[in-house]
């Protein structure tokens, strides 16, 4: 039995919570606790859905206590005291998934690429703005930072903001002057003399 005495209080000890100071109710709920984990397996999923229960059920015990319980780091558990059970869902999917804990995905690349190509010499406060009001999210610089990093946007910015940049007049020097005029636009083609079709005299050609 997931229940029994023994694995039940094993389980106490590990955790460094004293049996003895337990309330029925506390003692009830820690049962129910240790058979999820039993039932589900201490996956990362199920660990993150225990602390979460645990932190948010009214037990009275002390953070680090159900940081212990559940297998986790006490800063872990303190992190996760303010957030709601969707928030939890989707670290924890960021988590596996390989992102750390971050809100910009792979889906918002094109939409904030998009944005670059319209805005090249945008700072990075701008591209914060168009983040929170097209996804109603705020991330941080340094979020922000990583993201374009890793997706090559910062160098598709740097290359969209030396495009646009007026290049700088190429002038020539002149003969008398010493100084550099700006370079002639080339003539008309009417202003060349029409091309020439008709044979002109061989060498065999002698005059009478």
């Amino acid at each position: 039995m997931a229940t029994d005495g023994k694995i039940f209080s094993r389980w106490l000890q590990e955790a460094k919570v004293s049996e003895g100071k337990l309330t029925p109710e506390q003692i009830a709920i820690l049962q129910g606790a240790r058979c999820f984990l039993e039932e589900c397996g201490r996956d990362y999923y199920s660990q993150r859905i225990l602390i979460h229960f645990l932190l948010h059920c009214g037990t009275g015990l002390k953070v680090a206590e159900i940081a212990r319980l559940a297998g986790f780091s006490r800063p872990t558990a303190s992190g996760q005291q303010n957030v709601s059970s969707k928030e939890v869902i989707q670290a924890a999917h960021n988590r596996m998934s390989g992102r750390p804990h971050g809100k910009l995905l792979a889906r918002h690349a094109g939409s904030i690429a998009q944005f670059l190509v319209t805005h090249p010499k945008a700072p990075r406060m701008d591209v914060l703005d168009f983040i929170e009001r097209t996804w109603r999210m705020r991330v941080s610089t340094v979020a922000l930072f990583h993201f374009m990093k890793k997706y090559g946007l910062d160098k598709a910015q740097r290359s969209l903001a030396a495009k646009s940049e007026d290049p700088p007049a190429i002038e020539v020097a002149g003969p008398a002057s010493g100084e550099l005029p700006a370079v002639a636009s080339p003539p008309p083609q009417d202003f060349f003399l029409p091309t020439r079709n008709t044979r002109g005299r061989s060498s065999s050609f002698r005059r009478r």
